[in-house]
């Protein structure tokens, strides 16, 4: 059984329920997910799981929430070489760029991406829940 952690932070509850909808997914596949906020869980923690799906809303300028999630990934990224990242988070405004911006970093860091990360327009509804269990089911059926 492949074991992953699902690593959120969320500030109206949209990428919360995102990461709650993935770890369904990851479940039902046959997965083992564990679903963390960022708040609860320590780097080496989540530094010892070879499968992470992390998940930020895009913040201000089209940026990771800056005062709980960046600081955690960015001591998180110095540990990523080799693992297997999966990447999702709502937004209100933009284009995702900072989605791309964080795909960059992932690989800059050796991580192993999976897909492209999974952005969804404020509130995921259904249909937009639907999309995140498939996201973590095929995440599982990828490793």
């Amino acid at each position: 059984m492949h074991q992953v952690a699902v690593i959120f932070w969320s500030g109206t509850g949209n990428t919360e329920a995102m990461a709650k909808a993935i770890t369904e997914g990851v479940n039902k596949a046959g997965g083992e997910a564990q679903l963390f906020n960022v708040a609860d869980i320590h780097v080496d923690r989540a530094a010892s799981y070879d499968n992470l799906i992390l998940g930020c809303p895009s913040m201000g300028g089209e940026v990771l929430e800056e005062y709980e999630f960046e600081p955690f990934y960015t001591a998180l990224e110095e540990k990523i070489n080799g693992k297997k990242i999966a990447l999702f988070g709502s937004y209100g405004w933009g284009d995702g760029e900072w989605m791309r911006d964080w795909q960059t970093r992932v690989e800059n860091h050796g991580g192993n991406l999976f897909e492209e990360g999974l952005i969804i327009n404020d509130t995921p509804d259904t249909a937009g829940l639907a999309l995140c269990e498939a996201f973590g089911t095929r995440f599982v059926n990828s490793l």
